[in-house]
């Protein structure tokens, strides 16, 4: 194991040469792409309404604030279970925790298809909020047990790109089910989407049972080397170095820096929720009526963003480098969102300006989640994680009430996407001032 002594702002600690690049390597093709298909499908069956309103609305008889609101209500379950899942995994372990999360949260979406009335909406929604909740957190936690702070970010890319990729296939296999699947077996196309999109989550429940192991030292697919070197470099890693033997839910509520990072992860989603949300609407808008068409043109934006979130968080593992990369994403954000209320003619233009926005929101999200992870520490980062995830995504409650209450009063969304621009401007300076450089110790 090699450490080097480094400030926020400088060198390049992942180095191609060094022996643990082959043993991060094999960790990452053990369980990354299992954990990614997962948390795709996770992002899928809660980006989905978005996709279904096109006619679930006209269907059902909802307005533009009853939907928003429907949509809304899954992040009051979400928020409210969210801790405690996480310190059940803390406990229970993550083999135990995802299986239980991942049956549950399928059978909720499955279950949307009998929704027939605003109140099942809202049940249903709810439901899926609190079987959900813990999913990405918990994620979050279980790569501090494998890998440093140093690498988390290009680790995280591969999950915010995950947000982008179930937007594309969001926008084309929903568009397709519920266009080609309307009236097979007399139910209706969105019926078929909640029916076909949740169903692989159950499935995965079951593989995730049989195939994760809980931490390092239980994989029977490392050497005793390997699992050695694992340890010793997360051992000289600042998370795991700082000895915090306060209970973890009072320890995290003890400590500022977690409502500092809430309110940049509050903003932070607000945007990446309204692009996944209200993009197919915001093309619909250019006079785009058949839904596969629409889902097509949403695909692209998403494509961008999954490649420019790998790229952009691994220059910042690259050098060591967090508040300015991620000050650049936000700002860029907002003045790509900003730019939106100019209303290009052009359907090219604003799939640009979209383009723009995705990638720079999406990559924003895993070089913030590269900060708190090193900052919180020993038996707090269970509750920590939880409650700045928690606390955050109360965004999904607030934004898609306030957006669709905005655009139901003024007909369009230009003062929500100014709101929204200057909540990732104030991010940045949450962040730059909040997070000062600081020397540190960081592990290969």
């Amino acid at each position: 194991m090699t450490s080097v002594t480094v400030n926020d702002k400088s060198i390049n600690l992942i180095d191609a040469a060094h022996p643990d690049v082959a043993l991060y390597r094999k960790v990452s093709v053990r369980i990354i792409p299992f954990l990614f298909i997962c948390y795709v499908v996770s992002f899928l069956d809660r980006i989905n309404i978005g996709f279904a309103q096109l006619q679930m609305k006209l269907d059902l008889g909802f307005s533009d604030a009853m939907y928003g609101m429907g949509a809304a209500v899954f992040y009051i379950g979400y928020v409210l279970c969210e801790v405690p899942s996480n310190l059940l995994l803390e406990k229970f372990g993550a083999r135990k925790t995802f299986t239980r999360i991942m049956l549950l949260w399928g059978l909720a979406s499955v279950g949307m298809m009998w929704v027939s009335t605003p109140s099942h909406f809202y049940v249903m929604r709810f439901m899926l909020g609190v079987f959900e909740a813990g999913f990405f957190p918990g994620i979050v936690l279980y790569l501090t047990y494998w890998y440093p702070s140093v690498r988390r970010a290009s680790v995280m890319s591969v999950f915010f790109a995950g947000v982008a990729v179930a937007g594309v296939l969001g926008g084309l296999i929903s568009g397709w089910i519920m266009r080609d699947m309307a009236g097979v077996l007399g139910m209706r196309g969105w019926q078929w989407m909640f029916v076909i999109e949740g169903s692989p989550a159950i499935l995965l429940a079951l593989v995730a049972y049989l195939y994760l192991d809980d931490r390092p030292d239980q994989a029977k697919w490392l050497e005793n080397d390997e699992k050695q070197r694992l340890a010793a470099n997360l051992a000289h890693d600042p998370r795991h170095a700082q000895n915090d033997t306060r209970h973890s839910f009072s320890a995290a509520l003890a400590n500022p820096r977690v409502y500092l990072f809430a309110f940049i992860y509050f903003s932070l989603t607000c945007a990446s929720l309204t692009l996944n949300f209200w993009m197919p609407i915001i093309i619909r808008d250019f006079g785009i009526k058949d839904i596969v068409l629409i889902s097509l043109y949403s695909a692209i934006p998403n494509a961008v963003g999954a490649v420019g979130v790998i790229l952009i968080a691994r220059h910042s593992d690259q050098k060591a480098e967090r508040r300015k990369h991620f000050a650049l994403c936000t700002i860029g954000g907002a003045l790509a969102l900003s730019l939106l209320t100019l209303h290009p003619g052009s359907l090219i233009t604003t799939l640009t300006i979209l383009s723009v926005a995705a990638v720079l929101v999406f990559s924003a999200l895993p070089i913030f989640w590269a900060v708190p992870t090193t900052y919180l520490s020993g038996k707090a980062s269970a509750a920590g994680i939880a409650m700045i995830s928690s606390i955050g995504i109360t965004s999904g409650i607030v934004s898609p009430w306030v957006i669709g209450q905005i655009k139901t009063r003024t007909g369009n969304m230009d003062n929500a996407l100014y709101i929204l621009s200057l909540l990732l401007v104030m991010s940045a300076i949450a962040l730059i001032v909040g997070v000062r450089e600081k020397s540190k110790t960081l592990s290969r």
